[in-house]
C-alpha cells in the first residue's frame, strides 16, 4: 500500500499525479512504479522548491504540464518521468545511481526492469540539458532570420542539430513539448516590457527553429500551436484582425458545415463499408490562414480551405472512394487536388486533399484519410509509443522503428543541395562528383554538427577531424590551419570531432598545407582532401613558372639575346604567352636548341620519341647529356636524384668520373656546389648540334634509373597491385624495400624509365590502386 503524501503549497499529490502518469501502463510496470514515481515526484518539489524559469513559470508547474502533454501525445511513462524531472540536472547531478537512490526501495523481482527504465529516464534528462546549450544559438539565429524564419539555410542546419545531439527522438519530442508550454505560459502572464521582449525573443525563435522541426517530425498538434501562439505574440494586431474574421462568419459558417456534414453522411451510409465513418470539421489555425494569405497573395474571402472537414476511414482504398463520392457531389476546384498518400511527405504525412464548390458555391477543403494516416499525422513520431504501448506485434512496431530512423535523417537537404550546386559551379569537375559521394554518406545520417567559436553551425560527415572543419569553414583556413582546441582543449588535428563540439582553429600567418593531410586519417571530406591537392598543384604551377623563367633568362643570356622580345619568341615556338613558354621549358616540352632555334626564326625538327625497353640497369652513356663548351665528355647520373629527360639538369665537375649529372634542386648538387661553385657547368639533354656542346645521343634508347616513394593504407595484396600496374607497363623493378607503421605502408620502388611522359604515366596509374595516398620522386 502506497502513502498518500501530499503537497504543502496545494499542488496535485504527487500520488495523485502518479496514477494519472500510470494511466495506460502495463500491470507489470505499474507494479514498481507505483511506489517507485510518487517519491522522484517530490524529490523535483524539493529541489526544485521555488525555483521558476526564465518566462517567470515555477520549474515543477512546467515540468507537471510537459508531463501532460508527453502523455497526451502517447509517449511512455519514462519520457513522461524525464519531462517532470527535465530540469533536475541543474540542482543535482543526475545518472541512474541518483535516480534508483531517489525511487527508493524496490522489489527484487522488479530491480531489472527498474534499472532498465530508470537508465532512460537519466539518459532523457541528460539529453535535455545538453539541447540547453544550444539556445543561445537559436536566439542568435532567430535574431538575425526576422521576417523570414522558415527560409534561413542555418536554422535547418540548427534543427538537425537538434536531432543529431539527441541519440533518442524523445528528447526533441519533449523539448517540443516544453516549448509549447512556455508559449502557454505567456498568455497568462503579465505583459510588463521586460515579459514582452522576451516573449517576442521566443516566439521568432519557435518560428525560426522549433516549429519547423515539429513539421518535419510530423508533430501537427504542437506545430499548429507553437505557430499560433508565436504569431500572436510578434504581430497581434494582424493575428486579430484574423481572428476577428473568422469570428465574424462562426455562426453562418458552422450551419454551412453542419448542413455539407450530413449531406456527406447520407452518401457515405448508402455504401456499407463506409456507414458509420468518422466526419467531422476541421478546425484552421491562423497562423497558416496569415501564411497562405501572404504566400499566394489572397483576400482572405478567396481562400479555399477556411471551411474544411476530415473524414477517417478504415482502409486505404476507401479513401479513393470516399474521394469519388466527394467529387460526385460538389465540383472539384481545378489544380486543388492532393495525393499524399501514392506521394507522401518528406515527414511520411499522408492523406488526401482536395478542394470543391460545396452548397451556394462556397469552396470546402475536404480531406480523407485513415484512422493510422490520422494518427500518424497528428502525432507524428510520437505515434510509435502509442503504437508500441498498444502490444503491437513485433514487425509492425520494427516497421514504425524503420520510418523513425528514416524521419531522423531526412529532415530537409534542400538547402544543403542548393549550397553545395552553387559550390560546385566554382569547382572543378572532380569535385562535382566528390559532393555526390559527400551526399550520399549525409543522406545516410552520417553527418555532425559542431560549432565555430562565434556560434555558427557548420556540418561535417561523421568522423571528420579539425582539418576538415577548417576546409570546410573556408578554403585560406585550412590550408593556414597549425592546430586546434575542442571545447577549450588542444588536440591533434587527427581528433575525430562529434556533434555539440565548438571547434577553434590556429592559424599561421604564411605556409599552406602539408603533404601528409592527404594521408589516411587526417582528412575524411573528399572536398578538403581536393582543396589540398588543388593547393600543391597551384605550387608546383608556380615553381614551374619560376624555374622556367630562369632556364630561359639563362639561354638568352648564353646567346647574348637577352633584348629579345618574349611573346614574339613564345609565338614563334606556338605557344599562348611567354608564361605558357616558361612552364613548357621547365617541363622539358621544349628544349634549349628549339629556344635558339625560334631565335634564328627556323623551326625546330620534333624529337624523336623513344621507345620504352627493357634493359640491365641503365647508365647513361659518353654523348647523352650535353655540356656547355665540351665535347665527348664522361658524364653519368646522379644517383642521389636520379635525373631523367627532360628534367631541368645541372652538371657537377668531378674528379676523374667526369661531370655528374643532377636535378635542379638536388640537395646533394646544391652543399657540393656550395662548397665548390667552380666546378658547376651548364647541362642539358638534347641531340648533337653545332653549338659547340654535347647532346644526348637518340641513336640509341635509352632507359634512366628512378626512385618512386609510395604512401598507401597497408592492406593485404598491396604489392601484388603495384607490382601488377608495373608488370602491365613492361617496367622494369631494380630495387625495392617497405616499412610499415600505425597502419601505413611506406614502400620504395627504383624503376627504370625513358622518359618522364613515361613517369606521369606510370604515377598516375599508381594513384588508382586502391589505398594508395601519395606517389612521388624524393
Amino acid at each position: 500500500m502506497v502513502t498518500r503524501i501530499v503537497l504543502a503549497d496545494g499542488n496535485e499529490p504527487s500520488l495523485a499525479i502518479a496514477q494519472s502518469l500510470l494511466r495506460d501502463q502495463s500491470t507489470a510496470s505499474r507494479r514498481w512504479w507505483d511506489g517507485a514515481l510518487p517519491r522522484l515526484l517530490d524529490a523535483a518539489r524539493l529541489h526544485y522548491a521555488d525555483s521558476r524559469l526564465s518566462t517567470g513559470e515555477p520549474t515543477l508547474s512546467h515540468g507537471l504540464s510537459m508531463a501532460r502533454s508527453a502523455q497526451a501525445l502517447g509517449l511512455d511513462i519514462e519520457a513522461c518521468v524525464a519531462a517532470v524531472l527535465f530540469a533536475l540536472a541543474d540542482f543535482i547531478e543526475v545518472d541512474t545511481q541518483v535516480l534508483t537512490s531517489l525511487a527508493g526501495e524496490i522489489a527484487a523481482d522488479d530491480s531489472a526492469a527498474c534499472t532498465s527504465s530508470l537508465e532512460q529516464v537519466s539518459a532523457l534528462v541528460q539529453g535535455l540539458a545538453r539541447l540547453k546549450l544550444l539556445r543561445p544559438l537559436i536566439q542568435a539565429e532567430a535574431g538575425s532570420a526576422r521576417g523570414k524564419p522558415s527560409a534561413n539555410s542555418q536554422a535547418e542546419v540548427l534543427r538537425k542539430m537538434l536531432l543529431a545531439m539527441s541519440s533518442d527522438i524523445r528528447v526533441v519530442l519533449l523539448r517540443l513539448v516544453s516549448r509549447t508550454q512556455s508559449l502557454r505560459f505567456y498568455t497568462t502572464a503579465g505583459d510588463h516590457p521586460a515579459a514582452r521582449v522576451e516573449r517576442e525573443a521566443m516566439a521568432r525563435e519557435t518560428l525560426a527553429v522549433y516549429a519547423p522541426l515539429a513539421n518535419r517530425l510530423g508533430v501537427w498538434q504542437l506545430k499548429w500551436e507553437m505557430e499560433d501562439l508565436s504569431f500572436r505574440f510578434l504581430e497581434p494586431e494582424l493575428y486579430k484582425r484574423i481572428a476577428g474574421l473568422l469570428d465574424e462568419k462562426r455562426g453562418e459558417r458552422e450551419r454551412f458545415m453542419e448542413q455539407v456534414i450530413g449531406r456527406l453522411r447520407g452518401e457515405l451510409a448508402t455504401v456499407p463499408e463506409l456507414a458509420g465513418v468518422e466526419v467531422v470539421g476541421r478546425p484552421k489555425h491562423i497562423y497558416s490562414i496569415w501564411n497562405k494569405m501572404r504566400s499566394k497573395g489572397l483576400a482572405f474571402e478567396q481562400l479555399y480551405d477556411v471551411r474544411a472537414l476530415r473524414v477517417i476511414v478504415p482502409q486505404v482504398r476507401d479513401c479513393y472512394t470516399v474521394l469519388g463520392i466527394v467529387h460526385q457531389l460538389w465540383q472539384p476546384i481545378r489544380g486543388e487536388f492532393d495525393d499524399y498518400i501514392s506521394h507522401p511527405k518528406g515527414n511520411d504525412y499522408r492523406s488526401l486533399h482536395t478542394a470543391v464548390l460545396a452548397d451556394e458555391a462556397r469552396s470546402l477543403e475536404v480531406q480523407i484519410r485513415t484512422e493510422e494516416m490520422h494518427r500518424h499525422a497528428e502525432l507524428g513520431v510520437a505515434a510509435h509509443w502509442r503504437y508500441k504501448e498498444a502490444g503491437h506485434s513485433a514487425k509492425a512496431e520494427g516497421a514504425y522503428e524503420d520510418k523513425i530512423a528514416w524521419l531522423r535523417q531526412l529532415l530537409s537537404w534542400r538547402e544543403d543541395i542548393t549550397e553545395a550546386v552553387s559550390q560546385s559551379a566554382a569547382a572543378v569537375s572532380s569535385e562535382a562528383v566528390d559532393w555526390v559521394s559527400e551526399f550520399r554518406r549525409a543522406a545516410l545520417d552520417d553527418t555532425i554538427y559542431v560549432m565555430t567559436p562565434h556560434g555558427r553551425v557548420i556540418d561535417l560527415p561523421k568522423g571528420a577531424t579539425p582539418l576538415d572543419f577548417a576546409y570546410r569553414v573556408h578554403t585560406d583556413l585550412g590550408n593556414r590551419c597549425r592546430g586546434a582546441r575542442i571545447n577549450g582543449q588542444m588536440v591533434p588535428l587527427m581528433t575525430p570531432l562529434t556533434s555539440g563540439q565548438t571547434v577553434d582553429i590556429i592559424t599561421t600567418k604564411i605556409g599552406g598545407p602539408s603533404r601528409d593531410w592527404l594521408m589516411p586519417g587526417y582528412l575524411v571530406s573528399q572536398r578538403a582532401r581536393q582543396k589540398v591537392r588543388q593547393w600543391f598543384a597551384a605550387q608546383d604551377a608556380g615553381e614551374q613558372l619560376a624555374l622556367g623563367r630562369t632556364l630561359v633568362q639563362r639561354e638568352l643570356q648564353r646567346l647574348g639575346e637577352t633584348q629579345t622580345a618574349l611573346d614574339q619568341l613564345a609565338e614563334r615556338l606556338g605557344l599562348a604567352s611567354v608564361d605558357a613558354m616558361f612552364i613548357a621549358m621547365a617541363r622539358g616540352d621544349i628544349t634549349a636548341r628549339a629556344l635558339a632555334l625560334a631565335l634564328r626564326g627556323e623551326v625546330s625538327e620534333a624529337p624523336p620519341v623513344g621507345v620504352a625497353t627493357v634493359q640491365s640497369r641503365a647508365r647513361a652513356r659518353s654523348g647523352q647529356v650535353l655540356v656547355v663548351g665540351v665535347d665527348n665528355l664522361l658524364t653519368q647520373m646522379g644517383r642521389c636524384c636520379k635525373p631523367i629527360p627532360p628534367d631541368a639538369i645541372v652538371g657537377y665537375v668531378t674528379r676523374g668520373r667526369g661531370v655528374s649529372v643532377h636535378r635542379l634542386g638536388c640537395r646533394s648538387f646544391e652543399n657540393m656546389a656550395a662548397r665548390n661553385p667552380e666546378r658547376v657547368i651548364s647541362a642539358e639533354w638534347g641531340a648533337q648540334s653545332g653549338a659547340g656542346t654535347i647532346v644526348a645521343g637518340t641513336s640509341t634508347p635509352s632507359v634512366y634509373a628512378v626512385d618512386l616513394l609510395i604512401e598507401a593504407i597497408d592492406r593485404h595484396d598491396l604489392l601484388r597491385d603495384i607490382s601488377d600496374v608495373l608488370t602491365r607497363e613492361r617496367i622494369a623493378v631494380t630495387a625495392m624495400s617497405s616499412r610499415s607503421r600505425a597502419g601505413v605502408a611506406y614502400m620504395t620502388f627504383t624503376i627504370e624509365l625513358p622518359s618522364s611522359v613515361v613517369l606521369h604515366k606510370i604515377v598516375t596509374l599508381l594513384h588508382d590502386v586502391r589505398g594508395v595516398a601519395a606517389v612521388r620522386r624524393p
